[in-house]
């Protein structure tokens, strides 16, 4: 078993971490050295789930606040074990921005802070890079939603250490064109289902995607084609055309809204012929900085000389608290325009930098 040092260096930590590979699926060996790490703290109640742990207080503090991050990565590219650069200022590989470095910082902080000023609930979890249904702190959410009871969350998702309030939500459809099969030599006795879809391609190519301002922060929408499939062989006409589109909507909408808008632009987009059907549905979140754990946090991430709170730009599992009623952010190291890139790789600073952010406003 890797045995994971929680005393040394957070950014040594982090390389500790990057050097596990975890991709989605196979965080056995991971999941174990943390939750042995944890064990140690005598400080903290662990429990595991599968290859989720969580990791609580209980001193009897006034507020309880869950601070979250996945151990899983996409799969790897050549980048596994980690390096540092040159003059040992960045680490590199892969999940050094998405999210271990994020998970150093946790792990760093779950052992060093014996007696925080809120009582934390620390949670690490699997598989957050594959679909919805077999996400980790979905899992927990459904099957011991005691353990995620708090006032208030911090999900250490890549923000290069500045809060990003909410989230956009996702929802991907598929737009089922029909035609009539016919050898291609004889095209004119079927129907081409691939050129009956161009009207609903042309539609979305034209979309003019919006901005909405929500509780101070902006957060803009994509609707888009990303996938398309149809075709029988070289030789025959296709009976059948399936677009997949994908929707990044706003917290200004509930699921259901943003459901009702994707179906319209597709009814919109004139076709003959169409069915549509959902295939993954995650709703938004709202920034939540109203909530007063959440001023205080971002007055404490200040004082570190970071920018303002800004929206996030696409999906986190910050949706999954707010749909408990619990307001939470995102707040990590790393830049996350670099999220599963091959390059992928983070500033030590940037670690060491969420490491004092959160140390100060859980000990203020």
């Amino acid at each position: 078993m890797t045995h994971l040092d929680l005393a040394a260096d957070v950014t040594e930590l982090a390389k500790a971490l990057v050097d596990l590979p975890s991709v989605s699926g196979n965080e056995d060996r991971i999941a174990d050295a943390v939750e042995e790490a944890l064990a140690a703290c005598a400080h903290l109640e662990v429990i595991r789930d599968g290859n989720a742990i969580v990791a609580r207080t209980h001193l009897g503090r006034a507020e309880r606040v869950a601070i979250a991050g996945h151990l899983d990565t996409v799969p790897i590219k050549g980048n596994v074990p980690g390096h540092w650069s040159e003059d040992g200022d960045v680490l590199w590989g892969r999940g050094s921005v998405d999210m271990k470095a994020g998970v150093a910082v946790q792990l760093s902080l779950a052992a060093a802070l014996t007696a925080p000023t809120r009582d934390i609930t620390w949670i690490f979890y699997d598989q957050e890079e594959v679909e919805a249904v077999r996400n980790g702190l979905g899992r927990l959410v459904r099957e011991h939603p005691e353990l995620i009871e708090a006032d208030f969350a911090v999900l250490c998702e890549p923000t290069q250490g500045v809060i990003e309030g909410g989230c956009n939500g996702t929802l991907r459809a598929e737009v089922t064109v029909p035609g009539r099969a016919a050898h291609s030599a004889r095209a004119w006795k079927g129907v081409n289902a691939i050129h009956r879809a161009a009207p609903l391609l042309a539609a979305l190519a034209a979309h003019e995607p919006e901005t909405h301002l929500v509780d101070g922060l902006e957060y803009r929408e994509g609707t888009n084609a990303v996938g398309i499939r149809g075709g029988i062989a070289g030789n025959v006409i296709p009976d059948e055309c399936v677009v997949t589109v994908n929707y990044r909507f706003s917290p200004r909408w509930s699921l259901e809204e943003a459901q009702a808008r994707l179906e319209a632009v597709v009814a919109g987009a004139g076709l003959e012929d169409f069915s549509l059907r959902f295939t993954d549905l995650s709703g938004a979140a709202r920034p939540g900085l109203d909530a007063p754990l959440a001023a205080s946090f971002a007055d404490a991430v200040a004082a570190t000389g970071v920018a303002a709170p800004r929206a996030k730009q696409g999906w986190t599992d910050v949706a999954r608290f707010g749909d408990l009623g619990i307001p939470a952010v995102n707040y990590g190291p790393g830049d996350p325009e670099l999220a599963h890139a091959d390059d992928e790789r983070c500033p030590a600073e940037e670690i060491r930098l969420c490491r004092a952010g959160l140390e100060a406003w859980l000990t203020a």
